[in-house]
């Protein structure tokens, strides 16, 4: 009776064991991400610090949520993806904001960004709030996308909130080829062509007070 007893437990030990090992070995094999960034900082030129510098504020925007992580959001036939085995190297929206600061300090211009905390005077406060970062299959699945980045810029004033300027950036880059690689770059020269656009119109719509 006793031996009979020790095999049975033996037996369920050794199918528990097979049970467990047909569990791990079908668990599913995920490759690792490729991990891609844009808004490359550019190399900033030397400012005069004593040349009239206008501090603005940038203040807390919104980043489109779907794309705000560090996945490609792509659009197709109104049906949305997100590219696999490919993500940033950081949040979106992350990425986005070093982009952002990178762009003013490369630029000569007298518009300065503060960031909260800063014994710095800023007469005026920007908010970016992004609503489009995807890459749109405009020609079809196969067909090189179109990057689609849109955001919605406003200066306000720092005591008044009086609104001093508001405008719409949008820039359309369609990617050489329907590979990450050639998508990629086409975010980055989105990016930076619109950091561009909206780094002028705040120097532009900051101006020196007296």
């Amino acid at each position: 009776m006793k031996r009979s007893s020790a095999i049975l437990r033996l037996t369920a030990v050794g199918a528990a064991a097979l049970t467990l090992s047909a569990c791990v070995s079908l668990l599913p094999k995920t490759k690792p991400a490729h991990l891609y960034r844009f808004g490359q900082p550019a190399a900033a030129q030397a400012v005069d610090a004593t040349m009239g510098n206008v501090g603005v504020l940038r203040t807390s925007a919104t980043f489109q949520r779907e794309s705000a992580g560090d996945r490609l959001l792509t659009l197709s036939n109104g049906k949305a993806a997100y590219v696999a085995e490919t993500r940033w190297v950081a949040p979106a929206a992350v990425l986005w904001d070093e982009a952002v600061v990178a762009a003013f300090d490369a630029d000569p211009g007298h518009v300065r960004l503060v960031a909260r905390g800063e014994p710095v005077t800023a007469p005026y406060v920007l908010r970016l709030d992004v609503r489009n970062f995807e890459a749109h299959y405009d020609q079809g699945p196969k067909a090189a996308p179109l990057v689609v980045v849109r955001v919605r810029a406003a200066i306000t004033g720092a005591t008044d909130r009086g609104l001093v300027g508001e405008k719409l950036f949008e820039k359309r880059i369609r990617a050489g080829d329907n590979r990450v690689t050639a998508i990629v770059p086409a975010y980055d020269r989105a990016v930076g062509e619109l950091l561009a656009e909206v780094v002028a119109w705040t120097n532009a719509n900051a101006k020196p007070t007296t």
